[in-house]
């Protein structure tokens, strides 16, 4: 595990595969999640020559929750170019699932950090307000915590529609955190939904920008099944940054990087390998 100073002096923890000399490919976890959302498809890049870097967003894991409670894509932009330059300075690829995706969308657009491409997974400048409540709702309908391992499992199923985690209870662990009282919640700060419901309107237009200022190669991956990421965003997208491609993953929703983690890992090296 490595440990990095984000733009306030708060930690931010990590983990990395492949040989550090490796172009570096650094990968953002969505909202709510933990860097070892990536571990499969992070592996899967250290297999195919690239250095892969995946760290806990702040709030969230092993990351320190900040004290004025910022989790803002501006503050997390700046996070990640503390990460970069900690890695020595070169231009990597950036890979953002959801909320990491619009942290590097905003990093990359707004000339925060100099990337060599951008992979985007179910994420765009736009969201679905059903589908971005729909994650919402599940995000805090869970305050309690939970008894087990199964009893989570149970819940991320549900959300999923009846389908269960892939791998062992083991890997779920790691996005859960054990309190005093004995019962497992998730392992972010819960102060980083305060933020979710701004104008999304507002965030729209940002974004919108954002796309128009990115010149890097840009690949943008939906989940064919997405309530996030509509097909008119995709569109939107596009026309907002002409020179991006796009490519849909049957059989995976929103949460693309883990309904099909080596789907979405091939699909992801193969574009680097092409583009970068």
């Amino acid at each position: 595990m490595h440990i990095w100073s984000g733009r306030h002096g708060n930690r931010l923890c990590g983990d990395s595969w492949g040989d550090p000399s490796a172009p570096p490919v650094v990968l953002l976890h969505g909202g709510g999640q933990t860097r070892h959302s990536w571990r499969r498809t992070a592996r899967s890049l250290a297999q195919a020559g690239f250095h892969a870097v995946a760290f806990d967003a702040r709030g969230h894991g092993d990351s320190d929750w900040v004290d004025d409670g910022d989790y803002g894509e501006a503050a997390m932009s700046e996070d990640l170019a503390c990460v970069v330059r900690a890695l020595g300075g070169a231009r990597p690829v950036l890979i953002g699932a959801s909320m990491g995706g619009i942290t590097s969308l905003a990093a990359v657009g707004g000339g925060v950090v100099d990337a060599a491409a951008l992979i985007l997974a179910d994420v765009a400048h736009t969201t679905a307000v059903d589908g971005f409540e729909r994650v919402r709702a599940f995000m805090t309908r869970h305050a309690q915590g939970f008894a087990s391992l199964e009893e989570a499992a149970a819940a991320i199923g549900d959300y999923r529609g009846g389908r269960r985690p892939q791998g062992d209870l083991a890997g779920l662990a790691k996005n859960l955190r054990q309190a005093g009282d004995g019962r497992l919640y998730w392992h972010w700060d819960p102060r980083f939904l305060d933020g979710r419901g701004e104008d999304m309107a507002a965030r729209r237009l940002r974004l919108a920008q954002c796309a128009r200022q990115v010149a890097v190669p840009t690949l943008l991956v939906r989940g064919a099944h997405s309530d996030v990421v509509t097909p008119e965003a995709v569109r939107e997208f596009m026309a907002l940054c002409p020179h991006a491609s796009h490519i849909d993953v049957a059989g995976a929703g929103h949460m693309l990087t883990g309904d099909d983690n080596d789907a979405f890992g091939q699909v992801a090296i193969g574009f680097i390998r092409r583009e970068a």
